[in-house]
């Protein structure tokens, strides 16, 4: 293998634990290691746990990667995406609540990592360009630009590994009169700080995740009012008196929204929670992933490698339940393919077996049928290899109980606690209610969770 060169494109979570994955096989003693190269958009590595105050377009004019956003706290129980290798409790000391803020699951991520070993990999400030494929060599050409020189670089690869994620090109929505809506206008991705909209009246047209996050961030933050405008069904939380849903938006006239049911409203600001579009602009159509987010796309055997050319690698480009140990799994399994230690089968076998998968898909209509799909969807990539247990199913009822409690309070099931299935312990409980807590900053959830019994921050 020590002749082999691989490209990882991305480092945030997917693209860290590809590195992972060598850097535990080199610790576990496996010799000739590929030559690896990870080329990152951003200045650090982390993805899209990053926050910026940017959007639009970065320091060097491109297409700013983030969606994150200030005082975003984790909206999945922790113990549900906690490493395997690497509990939350080995980071921290002891175990914390099972929803903490973004700077705290980044603490986290980045925490497992040793920056010293994986860093030499990354280049950052090196956006891809362009990826070729020779059908006569059967190597990749990668070319990306170095923002550091200045200059593009061009290299030759056996493998590619997209890890760049599939959420970070707003799919935005037209309606009639949105042209002339006077005020302020933007999609989830551009979303930054919910102070923002303190004290104004705003629409989020969407009926997922993301408009019930920035509706509970925002309702925290002051906002003044929040209208949630869904498609096929509203969310049906038992929303506190100024939060609201109303179906589809007809139509514009000026600040007013008018609604399918007849209704209308005047609004001091929309932000679309429509999604993102899966974007590849770096990969010519032959070997570009083109689908919807859902729990396995097309022409990936193992939800991971390109079927007509199983050298290419797509990381993370599943709809999420599951996510980091999620990541490792994939990792870990393209790991022990790149290294020769698992063989592929022919194409036709690789797709019968996507087959397979996609039929068991189809017939899946609940939320506790997708999570058990994609629990066994990861047993079947962890069974494959070294990867540590981490009991996934187990991790499955979590989420079946986080449902629950979401349903239970939506305003507070951040404040519920799990046991984690990797020490068995029960996390603690929030110790402030979720609405009071308006510091998100890793000093002050650290010390509010460890002032009582400690009345100090833990070393990690």
């Amino acid at each position: 293998m020590n002749n082999k060169k691989i490209a990882i494109l991305g480092a945030g979570p997917s693209g860290l634990a590809q590195l992972r994955a060598f850097e535990a096989a080199r610790l576990n003693g496996v010799e000739n290691l590929p030559e690896i190269v990870c080329y990152e958009k951003q200045s650090e590595m982390g993805g899209m746990w990053n926050y910026t105050w940017r959007t639009g377009l970065d320091k060097h004019g491109e297409p700013v990667h983030g969606s994150m956003y200030r005082y975003l706290w984790s909206n999945g129980p922790k113990e549900c995406l906690e490493f395997a290798d690497y509990s939350f409790e080995e980071h921290f000391g002891e175990p914390i609540a099972s929803y903490p803020p973004r700077a705290v699951l980044k603490d986290y991520i980045i925490g497992r990592i040793n920056k010293q070993n994986i860093s030499q990999y990354i280049k950052f400030d090196c956006p891809v360009r362009w990826v070729t494929f020779n059908d006569e060599t059967k190597m990749f050409t990668v070319t990306v630009m170095n923002h550091k020189t200045g200059k593009q670089e061009v290299n030759d690869f056996d493998y590619v590994v997209v890890a760049t994620g599939h959420f970070s090109t707003p799919n935005m929505p037209y309606f009639k009169g949105l042209e002339d809506f006077p005020n302020r206008v933007l999609h989830a991705h551009d979303f930054r700080d919910a102070l923002e909209f303190k004290n104004k009246e705003i629409l989020l047209i969407g009926g997922s995740y993301s408009a019930e996050d920035i509706a509970t961030q925002c309702y925290k933050y002051g906002t003044k009012s929040i209208t949630i405008s869904y498609r096929t069904q509203a969310l049906g939380y038992d929303w506190p008196e100024g939060i609201s849903e109303a179906p589809l938006i007809t139509h514009f006239e000026d600040e007013i929204a008018h609604f399918a049911d007849g209704t209308s409203k005047r609004f001091d600001a929309i932000i679309m929670c429509t999604g993102y579009l899966f974007h590849f602009p770096f990969m010519p159509d032959p070997l570009r992933l083109e689908t919807n987010n859902c729990l396995y796309p097309e022409n990936l055997y193992k939800g991971v490698f390109w079927q007509s050319n199983p050298q290419l690698i797509y990381l993370g480009m599943q709809d999420q339940y599951f996510t980091f140990n999620m990541f490792d799994a994939q990792a870990w399994y393209a790991r022990d393919v790149m290294l020769g230690k698992i063989e592929l089968p022919k194409l036709d076998i690789r797709e019968k077996d996507e087959k397979i998968w996609l039929d068991t898909y189809s017939k899946v209509q609940t939320v506790n049928e997708e999570i058990d799909f994609q629990a066994a969807y990861i047993r079947e990539l962890v069974d494959a290899t070294d990867y540590p247990e981490f009991h996934v199913e187990k991790q499955g009822d979590i989420f079946k109980e986080w449902k629950k409690d979401k349903k239970g309070g939506i305003m507070s099931f951040r404040e519920k606690a799990y046991r984690s299935t990797l020490t068995n312990n029960m996390a603690p409980e929030l110790p402030q209610p979720w609405l009071e807590i308006l510091d998100d900053s890793l000093e002050h959830f650290l010390h509010i969770s460890f002032e009582k019994e400690t009345n100090s921050i833990p070393k990690k």
